[in-house]
């Protein structure tokens, strides 16, 4: 007899997130650093295991490298199981064809055979690039008891906001009536989250007569959703009341962490009921020099402060040396700001060296522009980098 697991998650994880900038040149979204100690792909690959998901695919594409050695074998999202587990599942070469992921729709497609190597009942589809706490189970007996061939975890939106999205309108059950992608005027500001769980059978169906259908798009809230809504496949919304942030900009991005800081954060990650897991360095205690001071901010291990960090999320393994004052910043590891520099509300890629008395970013404003430094660029001493998203080359003074 067949061993079979009840539900997969299938994780898309190939996003390219151009709208990070440099952040995201030389990896993919889901591997870009987050919260001093994580990486955004920790947040559902958590969400999983800490739901009783144990058999999760990633499905990888843009610049998948640090991504796939981040993930290893799974095994600090306890993933790396004997049967089910976690594996990473790029694009490859097929006896009939060979292409890129083309789509949502068409990702998943693609892997119809990892997933029924589990004969599952059901199918659990996840974006990589969110940030948030959510129990899939509870949504996954929200699914069995309204009897839904496919559930959308959603959650309400300003109304400002809402032709951003998905939107779902739905009947005083929950049923779905209509679905619509980013709308102009939209109905209702109940949007969509890109988290689905379908029946696996009755998914299998509708990616194959996507994929035989020339004129579709391969997208599942473009294309299989409404098909299986016109069919008239029961469908259901599932609503969403906790933290939640898509963090695709840098100042989405800049926010999330900021929303990390505060004795009472907005969102919180020291939560023993619901653990955050992550791969984290091999690296000595945090040290905090003579003279440094640090107010309201989060410390990785391995960091040496000898100047001032304010209202800051600082990386793994960052020294910041005296005179030097890191504020309102994202500073991810193994970066060094030299003695008299200031850093103010910009994000700084790994390995990082700002020099002495250089400046980097404006005061926090909601005009100004947050200021962003790629991977392993070098600041030159008295340098100002006042604007601009996309510095990915070293900069002189």
């Amino acid at each position: 007899m067949q061993r079979k697991k009840e539900c997969v998650a299938m994780l898309l994880a190939g996003g390219q997130g151009s709208r990070l900038f440099a952040l995201t040149t030389n990896i993919a979204k889901p591997a870009v650093a987050f919260g001093a100690k994580y990486r955004i792909i920790d947040f559902p690959l958590s969400n999983c295991i800490n739901s009783g998901i144990d058999t999760v695919g990633v499905l990888t594409q843009y610049q998948p490298l640090i991504l796939n050695e981040y993930i290893g074998n799974g095994q600090p999202w306890d993933l790396d199981r004997t049967y089910g587990g976690i594996h990473i599942l790029s694009p490859y070469q097929a006896k009939t064809r060979s292409s890129w992921y083309e789509g949502t729709a068409n990702a998943i497609y693609q892997n119809m055979h990892f997933m029924k190597m589990y004969n599952p009942e059901y199918i659990l589809v996840l974006g990589g690039d969110h940030i948030y706490k959510m129990d899939y189970a509870a949504m996954l007996k929200a699914h069995k008891t309204t009897g839904a061939d496919c559930t959308i975890a959603a959650l309400n939106v300003p109304l400002s906001e809402a032709s951003r999205f998905g939107i779902l309108n739905t009947n005083p059950d929950n049923s779905i009536y209509q679905f619509e992608e980013k709308p102009k005027v939209p109905k209702s500001t109940l949007a969509s989250m890109g988290i689905y769980i379908f029946n696996a059978e009755k998914l299998f169906s509708y990616l194959e007569a996507d994929e035989a259908n020339p004129n579709s798009s391969k997208d599942f809230g473009k294309d299989v959703l409404p098909a299986m809504l016109n069919a008239g496949e029961k469908m259901f919304a599932y609503e969403f009341n906790g933290y939640w942030k898509d963090v695709g900009t840098v100042a989405s991005l800049w926010q999330a962490n900021m929303d990390l800081l505060g004795e009472s954060p907005e969102f919180d990650v020291s939560d023993k009921a619901w653990k955050i897991h992550s791969r984290n360095p091999l690296a000595p205690p945090e040290h905090i020099g003579e003279n440094g001071v640090v107010k309201n901010s989060m410390v990785a291990l391995g960091c040496e402060i000898y100047g001032t960090v304010e209202n800051s999320v600082l990386g793994s393994n960052i020294i910041v040396e005296e005179g030097a004052i890191v504020k309102d910043a994202v500073v991810f590891a193994n970066s060094i700001i030299k003695a008299g520099a200031k850093v103010s509300y910009s994000v700084i890629d790994e390995n990082v060296t700002v020099g002495c008395n250089a400046t980097v970013g404006v005061e926090k404003d909601p005009s100004a522009e947050i200021v962003v430094l790629g991977r392993g660029i070098t600041v030159a001493d008295g340098a100002s980098v006042t604007e601009g998203q996309k510095h990915e080359k070293n900069i002189e003074a």
